[in-house]
């Protein structure tokens, strides 16, 4: 798996808004990345130095359309913790 194929989005929300105070932020990563993967994207993609990453499997939703049920698909989400000094100018001003 290609680097920058390990990272699909960044999530941004109300709560990992909250969470970017203590150097944390948060990515859609994809299904089959690893903690070692994920945080060899991050450090490579934007010149930061990663202390953890903590990984979490959402499950999908079922969802309703009129009178028909739907998953959505589950996913997977990374919380990357960096270290001290170091911050992402993506998220700055959101």
């Amino acid at each position: 798996m290609h680097l920058f194929d390990i990272l699909q989005r960044p999530l941004i929300t109300e709560k990992n808004t909250i969470l970017q105070a203590q150097n944390k932020y948060a990515f859609e990563v994809a299904e089959r990345s690893t903690k070692p993967q994920i945080k060899q994207a991050v450090e490579k993609a934007f010149r930061v130095k990663v202390a953890d990453v903590n990984v979490i499997k959402v499950a999908g939703k079922t969802r309703r359309v009129g009178r028909r049920l739907y998953n959505t698909p589950p996913w997977k989400k990374a919380i990357v913790t960096l270290r001290a000094g170091d911050k992402i100018e993506f998220f700055e001003g959101v």
